[in-house]
Formats: C-alpha cells, sequence, structure tokens
C-alpha cells in the first residue's frame, strides 16, 4: 500500500495532485520517443524553449505542424494565446484529449499546402517541419505559412541540418525529403523576409559555431517582403 505522505511535506503536493487529476501524459510522438531514445526528449523541448524566449510577449501566435504538441506548453508560458495546427487529425485529436485547463491552447487540422490558416499572427513557428516539404512544395508551403503573418510579425523555422543526415535514423529519414544547409535554408527564407537570423544547435544547445557542425539549425525571420 502506498504512503499517504511524502517524508518532506514541500512534495505533498504532487500526491494532491495525483488524486485530483491524475498523473500527466505523454502524447503519441513523445511517448514512442521516451521508449526509443529518451534523451530525445532533451533535444525536442529545448527547441520549443528557444521559440518561447524568441516569441517571448507575443499576442498570438501560430504553430504549424504540432504533431503531438507535447512541447507546445512551453511556448504558451511565454506568449498571450496560441494557435496549433498539423495536417494530421490523428495528432490534433490526441493533443485535444491530453488537453490542460492550466495551459490551454486552439488545436486545429490544418494542411498550409491547401492555403494560408485564417487571422493574423504577430509570431508564427514550424520545427520539424520544413524537412518534410517536397521541394516542389516549398514556395507553396512558406508563402502560405507568410501570408498570415503580421507585416511587423517574426516566425521562426527550425530543422535538422544536411550534414546531420548519415547520423539520422531510419524513420527519422524516411520523412526527411528535403533537409539544407545553414547557407541554403537562410537563402530560401531570404525569399520570403528581408531579415534572417540563423543559430545553430546541437543537442540540446542554441549557438553561434560552425554550422557544418551543427545538427540542427534555427531561422529567425522579421521583416515581412510583400
Amino acid at each position: 500500500m502506498s504512503q499517504d505522505h511524502t517524508k518532506e511535506r514541500q512534495y505533498q503536493i504532487m500526491l494532491e495532485y495525483r488524486q485530483k487529476r491524475g498523473l500527466e501524459t505523454l502524447g503519441l510522438m513523445t511517448s514512442q520517443a521516451w521508449h526509443d531514445d529518451p534523451k530525445r526528449l532533451a533535444f525536442t523541448l529545448s527547441r520549443y524553449k528557444f521559440v518561447a524566449k524568441m516569441l517571448s510577449g507575443a499576442a498570438h501566435v501560430l504553430e504549424v505542424g504540432c504533431a503531438d504538441a507535447f512541447g507546445t506548453r512551453i511556448v504558451v508560458q511565454e506568449v498571450n494565446q496560441l494557435t496549433a495546427t498539423d495536417f494530421d487529425p490523428l495528432f490534433v485529436e490526441d493533443t485535444n484529449t491530453r488537453m490542460s485547463d492550466r495551459w490551454k491552447f486552439v488545436c486545429k487540422t490544418h494542411d498550409m499546402l491547401g492555403g494560408p490558416f485564417p487571422g493574423e499572427f504577430d509570431g508564427m513557428y514550424a520545427l520539424d517541419v520544413l524537412e518534410h516539404i517536397l521541394p516542389e512544395n516549398e514556395d507553396r508551403f512558406l508563402s502560405n505559412m507568410a501570408a498570415s503573418l503580421a507585416v511587423h510579425g517574426t516566425m521562426i523555422i527550425g530543422m535538422p541540418s544536411l550534414e546531420s543526415q548519415p547520423y539520422a535514423s531510419p524513420m527519422s529519414k524516411e520523412g526527411h525529403v528535403n533537409c539544407k544547409t545553414m547557407p541554403d535554408l537562410k537563402q530560401t527564407l531570404l525569399g520570403y523576409f528581408y531579415n534572417v537570423f540563423t543559430f545553430s544547435m546541437n543537442d540540446e544547445v542554441v549557438h553561434t559555431g560552425y554550422h557544418k557542425m551543427a545538427h540542427y539549425l534555427f531561422a529567425l525571420c522579421c521583416g515581412k517582403r510583400s
């Protein structure tokens, strides 16, 4: 039989939470990662933390390609309102089933290749999405994203580097059809923004180091072209 009280009083709230609302659960994607490669969650959540800090204080943020939206709550902590989208209704259903009243956001099914998401947003991001978009569909995808971004807004794109792909897992490689080097990513996004600031990432560390040794790339874009 389990104890009714923790040995240290300050931890008693954990038992109270378990009794009142049960334990928090992982999503479809994060559950698989936790089972197959637990350290991957540290990397994923670090990417969301970077986005949260860069978009801190934004009025309304759009996430494109949220999957199970496990890390989305980190961005919700820093912005006033957030809408998350994914083209797969299974992920959206999973996200809405696990939605917490304390960290509530809107999650809807939307395929960005089919058109812009309705509304105007001053912040927008897509993590681990662009590499899944076929090169011939890339312009349509980025144009539709930018169409819903306010003129003064900021967009963040995060993706694995082309140089990282020899070390990617078989499951990752299967969906990666459009990985880029940092110069290629920057040049692509300069077609939609006047300013593109790039960052390297290795494991959970974001830095401005040598991009060819980066496993992951971030591009922070502002100054939308008309």
